[in-house]
């Protein structure tokens, strides 16, 4: 079931009791943050709310904040049938038959209805607010935790254009409000907005277009945060999650294209040749303070709106939070394309704890001696997995899923000396302990069975199991004893 717009999302949680509406007065300033915080935390629903001092929007937060949610928007009941579907298109293979051919063609046809469409007219664009009359305090935006620097817009979808290959870029950045018009760009350097950012400055643009938009349906809101190739665009992959093309309507004052049922839509630009802008602290998902740092400055040229929009935003911090079952749906989707270049590869899995891009565990099929350090090596190599600290890497048989037997099992098959590994390379600019600013060490870990071909000469012991025969016996008298 594919959702068109924000809207018919929050209808569908509706039914289902999974969005409460509270109309009591809320302060945008922490006290939000602490309800959404215990909410998240005990898999409550997504919130509505319709009173936010300040404001006459609505704010609406959690709506991806459990794993059944998290499903639903991207139009699933479980997050691998995704994965499974673009494994099928990434084996497509063209039959020697015209019959097969033939059988082939619906395939087809629904890899082309993915590229976005552009329409003349759309609903995001029934309010049209001028750039004398912009106002960006009049929305509900969050000052998350106590240290803030100011009030961030937390789920802004920012839209950017190549300015060597026209490919768009839509990544999800913070964007600290400075004044009625103006907000920081938090796009840090290994990402597209930052990359755009570069080349437009290279090529002496005195400007780099914006769009920011907030709140659009769930698969590309979601598809915002994916970690997509550089030539693959979000709306493209939103349209593969959705089964359904992603309409788009041009800007009113950028040449740029927005999502048509967005809520709201900033326009504006970054000039290359401005002062950066101190921007931060800011209470981050590592759940520490990331530090004040300078960032180009978005000046907002338009704003533009349904009738009766809805402002969407998020918490991130300490562990659970929402970004955190995001995290896990790039996770699971992304698998098949970790596998497509390390076919040893059964599953991974990186824990909530670990941030994402502090641990990962992996198991694979080993074929040779040595083969986890392969793994480990290759994994640095595929994009955004290039941040992981820590990576672990255990036997097939090993449920990666469970983080407790995971760290059982390669605990006890390790040797430190032996089968751990250290590397350098890039961090997430956020990681604190890294030695330097987005560049540090890493570790890895051969928690797989050793072989005598890797220098271990002592009998390696099996894992306790109890026999079928004893599991089947206590399974049939289970009711007589009474637990």
């Amino acid at each position: 079931m594919a959702f068109n717009s924000l809207n018919e999302f929050l209808d569908f949680l509706r039914r289902k009791g999974e969005l409460k509406v509270i109309d009591v007065k809320v302060d945008a300033k922490l006290e939000i943050t602490e309800i959404v915080d215990r909410t998240v935390k005990s898999a409550g629903p997504a919130l509505l709310f319709t009173n936010v001092k300040g404001s006459e929007i609505p704010l609406v937060t959690n709506i991806f904040g459990t794993k059944q949610r998290m499903s639903w928007a991207l139009g699933v009941q479980d997050l691998d049938a995704i994965g499974k579907r673009l494994s099928e298109m990434l084996n497509l293979k063209v039959p020697e038959s015209l019959l097969g051919k033939m059988a082939m063609m619906p395939r087809l046809m629904e890899m082309a209805k993915f590229p976005p469409k552009v329409v003349k007219k759309a609903s995001c664009q029934d309010i049209v607010i001028n750039e004398k009359d912009v106002d960006l305090y009049k929305f509900p935006v969050t000052t998350s935790w106590p240290q803030d620097g100011g009030p961030y817009i937390l789920f802004g979808q920012v839209v950017t254009k190549d300015p060597d290959t026209g490919v768009r870029n839509m990544g999800l950045y913070r964007l600290q409000v400075l004044d009625k018009n103006t907000t920081a760009m938090h796009w840090q350097r290994h990402k597209g907005g930052a990359m755009h950012f570069k080349r437009a400055k290279e090529k002496g643009m005195e400007r780099l277009e914006v769009a920011v938009v907030i709140g659009s349906d769930p698969a590309t809101m979601y598809s915002t945060s994916a970690p997509l190739p550089e030539s693959i665009e979000e709306y493209l992959f939103a349209g593969f999650l959705r089964e359904e093309a992603v309409e788009l309507v041009k800007c009113k004052t950028v040449d740029l294209e927005v999502p048509a049922e967005s809520e709201i839509v900033l326009e504006g630009y970054v000039d290359t040749g401005e002062d950066l802008r101190l921007e931060g602290p800011f209470g981050d998902h590592t759940g520490f303070y990331s530090l004040a740092d300078y960032y180009p400055a978005f000046h907002v040229t338009a704003v533009t709106t349904r009738k009766n929009p809805v402002f969407v935003s998020t918490v991130v911090g300490q562990p659970i939070m929402e970004d955190d079952w995001m995290g896990y749906a790039t996770e699971r989707i992304f698998l098949p394309l970790a596998k497509l270049v390390l076919p040893e590869l059964v599953d991974y899995h990186m824990p909530f704890e670990g941030i994402f891009h502090n641990l990962v565990f992996a198991s694979i099929d080993k074929q040779y001696p040595g083969h986890a350090f392969k793994v480990m090596n290759g994994l640095w190599g595929l994009g955004q997995m290039m941040f992981a600290k820590v990576i672990v890497v255990v036997d097939k048989d090993v449920n990666v899923q469970n983080t407790s037997e995971a760290w059982w099992y390669a605990l006890n098959n390790i040797d430190p000396q032996r089968d751990v590994v250290f590397s350098k390379g890039p961090h997430d600019v956020l990681d604190h302990s890294s030695q330097y600013f987005s560049f540090g060490s890493k570790m890895g870990i051969d928690g797989t069975r050793k072989w005598p071909d890797e220098g271990f000469t002592r009998p390696w012991p099996d894992k306790i199991e109890m026999s079928d025969e004893i599991k089947k016996l206590v399974d049939s008298k289970w009711k007589s004893y009474g637990l």
